[in-house]
């Protein structure tokens, strides 16, 4: 199994580490090299070997540079990044959920296959998987193996309500995520679980957690905030500093995917945050959101219209640049406005708070004038 991913970047050419976030950046011709020198088959050239130590304290002296390094080429398009919705399935129900309902349903594992092989010869090199909860999903173990056998660096989003499970735990300690994000919903059983819906939910939440910070993996926690948890928030924060993980903290609830309101309710306002002005977004340009059935869109927010990926293939991708743009034109209540260029959020985030009939305050900070 690989250890090292080169593989090119936007125009950059960089060298990555499966579970870590560093990376070290190659002089194209250095770059190059390596075909060449993976085709003799060569030792790892001095120059990497020096390099890696520095950077991850490896050592790769006369180590077979086929049996370290996996090669990315680059896509067609300049996609690098994307999120796949594995499953909109979940084992909690949160009160804040922005996914409405939440049917367990998608793509077979040869689906999943097909789905994986089309986004890395788009040239994604950082995935996001996530859900619903996307532990969950039988398929997981094998499509996350899979996107980290073809040099994914890549990212999972859970609520780790199945990280105290022997055999998920040992997937993510034997294919280290760059990244594991995981959802903090309460600093006690009795908020936890009344935000969540699910009795029993903060002691399997707590027992993963652990465990996982005890793997070594790297976690980095969002903390939910909402009305029922909202006394919480400074136990929530002392939690993450005890473990001595990273934590950031949401309390903008969006409506569902769907364009209704049902979350909204539940927002903490003395939590809430103003988000900085809109100034563009990479949407549909260099990354895309994958839903649980291959449909390609250019996020999770923006899902219609989309690609079929499955159908369509790579060649597909192609369009999504013009549905951006034709995404992001000020329509509907939006449209006339003279203060756009200090907007806060983009065309499509306010769509769906306009479908769900919410109040300007919570998404128009030029609801006054």
């Amino acid at each position: 199994m690989h250890q090292l991913v080169a593989t090119p970047f936007g125009g950059r050419r960089l060298i990555l580490r499966p579970g870590s976030t560093k990376a070290i950046q190659l002089p194209h011709a250095k770059f190059d090299e390596l075909p060449t020198l993976a085709a003799a088959p060569s030792t790892v050239p001095q120059w990497l070997v020096d390099a890696a130590r520095t950077q991850w304290q490896m050592d790769l002296t006369g180590r077979s540079i086929d049996d370290v390094l996996l090669i990315r080429e680059a896509g067609p398009y300049e996609f690098s990044r994307a999120t796949w919705e594995i499953n909109l399935g979940c084992d909690l129900d949160c009160v804040m959920c922005y996914l409405g309902a939440k049917k367990f349903e998608g793509l077979d594992m040869a689906g999943k296959r097909q789905l994986l092989a089309a986004m890395r010869d788009a040239g994604v090199i950082w995935l996001q998987i996530t859900g619903g909860e996307p532990l969950i999903d039988p398929d997981f173990p094998e499509s996350y193996q899979l996107a980290y056998e073809m040099g994914m660096q890549l990212e999972v989003l859970s609520n780790g309500s199945r990280l105290r499970k022997p055999h998920m735990l040992n997937l993510l300690r034997t294919y280290p995520p760059t990244k594991l994000t995981l959802s903090v919903y309460g600093a006690t059983a009795e908020t936890y679980d009344a935000v969540t819906r699910r009795r029993g939910g903060f002691d399997r939440f707590r027992e993963g957690l652990h465990m996982a910070v005890d793997a070594g993996l790297n976690i980095d926690l969002s903390l939910i905030i909402v009305q029922d948890n909202a006394h919480e928030v400074d136990a929530m924060r002392e939690w993450a500093r005890q473990l001595g993980v990273p934590f950031r903290e949401y309390a903008n609830i969006s409506p569902t995917i769907h364009g209704t309101a049902e979350p909204l309710p539940s927002q903490s306002p003395q939590y809430l945050t103003n988000r900085a002005p809109f100034t563009g977004c990479p949407a549909g340009v260099t990354f895309f959101h994958a839903d649980p059935f291959g449909r390609a869109s250019i996020c999770k927010v923006g899902r219609e219209p989309n690609i079929d990926l499955i159908a369509d293939g790579v060649e597909g991708l192609a369009g999504l640049g013009a549905i951006a743009e034709s995404l992001m034109l000020r329509t509907g209540g939006c449209s006339g406005c003279t203060l756009s260029d200090s907007c806060r959020v983009c065309r499509p985030v306010a769509k769906v708070f306009q479908e769900a009939k919410a109040p300007l305050i919570n998404y128009c900070q030029h609801q006054e004038r």
